[in-house]
């Protein structure tokens, strides 16, 4: 009986070290948004990584929001949800998504409420 308490044990141990080794912590990328615009125009990320996306109004007299979708589906039904921000924020605010992995593709970012152009976000 001893030997299986200390045999499950060492697993236990074993498993937690192995979270610990494996576990993936999201990379924030920083965007600033403007009157109409982000200052940041084009983003590469990596497929299958965890990001998390951060937001700052500066200086627009309303409240901005995030919206990533892929290229030419733009519509509501095909937004990232989790790339949506926590809150919609007002001038000098800052916010953050969720943490987002996306497959290997293209894809847009934007802001509906500034509005924004579109600004390509490609996953290779």
């Amino acid at each position: 009986m001893k030997n299986q308490i200390k045999f499950l044990l060492v697993i236990a141990s074993f498993l937690l070290s192995a979270q610990v080794i494996f576990a993936q912590s999201a990379e924030t990328i920083s965007l600033k948004q403007v009157p109409g615009e982000f200052e940041e125009t084009t983003l590469t990320l990596e497929a299958g990584k965890a990001y998390v996306f951060e937001v700052s109004n500066a200086g627009v007299d309303h409240e901005v929001g995030f919206v990533v979708a892929p290229e030419g589906m733009t519509e509501q039904k095909n937004h990232i949800k989790n790339a949506y921000l926590t809150k919609t924020i007002e001038d000098g605010e800052t916010a953050t998504s969720k943490e987002v992995v996306l497959e290997k593709g293209e894809y847009v970012y934007f802001c509906p409420l500034n509005p924004t152009p579109q600004y390509k976000l490609v996953v290779k």
